[in-house]
């Protein structure tokens, strides 16, 4: 039998034929209302046996219109850009945003949130400097947590990541439409999970589209210099390809760097991609390159607006995975 959805304060303001602030008000006893709208509500949250989280509870008795953000990512590579997104949500509502920088360090880590719940911030949003997967920061803090960019281990928390296996997709068909049929992948540390989940969705779109992968993925280091190393891998294999996949930006400037010096000219005979899109690497590459973005910015407003739902007492548990867009440059199509 299916999992019931538990019923939330916006069933009980569509029975009562009320807007959700003013059944939250109703069954919270705040403001001017008529003793008979307050009593319609009741009743109709009776009838629907709602109970409201004690996370709801605690946000109605007094908000502090202020959120933390706990993160790892000391240079701001990814937080930034999230926190930018996130703003533009929360500010919104006049709701303003405290960064922690954690560091990789636990003690650290739970130091933020023991001061951030000292707050009584409205909610938490954790994020890091990598895609993947960390421990939980805690349960019962009394607050929605929301983790972005990266997924909490824990299933019933609330986790919105990049949707790196759609952007792999996406440079694949890219590459078919461009008439490109024999494939490379440079990537990076077999053991991260971004590069295992961007290997696995482009060695798997290939096969789908019946073209050819000429070796199998090529696991190094996320570096300009691995990606010189590993283009004169496949020259020396004297592989017949006509389209690198780089598993990021770094990468994939390193290829086309080497296949330049080696008069193998992007995109007249190889066409090239990468990934992230960082343009630090995509702008300052000879020609300009094509790359996956990840759209940073949208995930941080996705993740405030997950956690605003949480605060207003309608959690979305589980794993949301946003949208990826391949920007295309000269490195295959030339300008």
């Amino acid at each position: 039998m299916p999992r019931q959805r538990p019923v939330t304060i916006r069933d009980v303001a569509a029975l009562a034929g009320v807007s959700v602030g003013t059944a939250s008000k109703a069954l919270n006893g705040r403001g001017s209302l008529r003793a008979d709208t307050v009593e319609r509500v009741r009743a109709a949250a009776a009838r629907l046996d709602f109970r409201p989280s004690q996370a709801a509870r605690d946000l109605h008795a007094g908000r502090t219109y202020t959120v933390g953000m706990i993160t790892t990512d000391t240079i701001g590579r990814f937080s930034i850009p999230l926190l930018i997104g996130a703003e533009d949500t929360l500010g919104g509502g006049q709701i303003s945003v405290l960064l922690c920088d954690a560091r990789d360090d636990p003690i650290r880590e739970q130091h933020h949130l023991r001061v951030l719940l000292g707050r009584r911030v409205d909610g938490i949003i954790v994020t890091g400097r990598r895609a993947g997967t960390r421990a939980s920061i805690g349960t019962g803090l009394g607050v929605p947590v929301v983790y972005a960019f990266l997924a909490s281990a824990e299933e019933g928390d609330c986790s919105i990541v990049p949707d790196e296996a759609g952007g792999a997709r996406q440079a694949v068909d890219h590459l078919l439409t461009v008439g490109r049929r024999r494939f490379a992948h440079v990537t990076g540390p077999e053991h991260h999970q971004s590069a295992r989940v961007r290997a696995d969705a482009t060695v798997a779109r290939i096969a789908e589209a019946g073209a050819e992968l000429v070796t199998a993925p090529l696991y190094g280091e996320w570096s300009e210099a691995w990606g010189r190393q590993a283009a004169g891998i496949l020259l020396a294999q004297g592989a017949a390809f006509d389209a690198v996949i780089g598993g990021n930006d770094q990468i994939a400037r390193g290829v086309g760097d080497a296949l330049r010096e080696a008069g193998r000219p992007v995109p007249a005979e190889v066409a090239l991609t990468g990934f992230d899109n960082w343009d630090v690497m995509t702008l300052a590459s000879r020609p300009t390159l094509t790359s996956v973005e990840m759209d940073l910015t949208g995930l941080g407003r996705a993740a405030a607006g997950l956690l605003l739902r949480a605060i207003d007492g309608e959690p979305r548990p589980g794993l949301h995975r946003h949208p990826t867009q391949l920007v295309i440059r000269s490195s295959t199509v030339p300008s």
